[in-house]
């Protein structure tokens, strides 16, 4: 079960990549979930992940989905 700190950064990070990528954050949420960016990717590495600077994770977050070939 997620912890509450968790939730709350991974909704952070919904909004940030959606004013990022200018779509609605059930699209990123969508987008995310194709790449198993959120499971396989964001909750594993939450503890380096949620001291970094917002404009950071989106740049970082964006490199990761286009690995793993997800278009945004």
């Amino acid at each position: 079960m997620l912890e509450k700190n968790e939730i709350s950064f991974v909704t952070f990070l919904l909004y940030q990549l959606s004013e990022a990528w200018h779509i609605s954050p059930s699209k990123v949420y969508g987008k995310l979930s194709e790449a198993d960016a959120i499971d396989g990717y964001i909750l594993p590495c939450y503890d380096t992940l949620h001291t970094l600077g917002s404009k950071y994770l989106v740049e970082d977050i964006t490199e990761m989905m286009g690995e793993r070939g997800v278009r945004i």
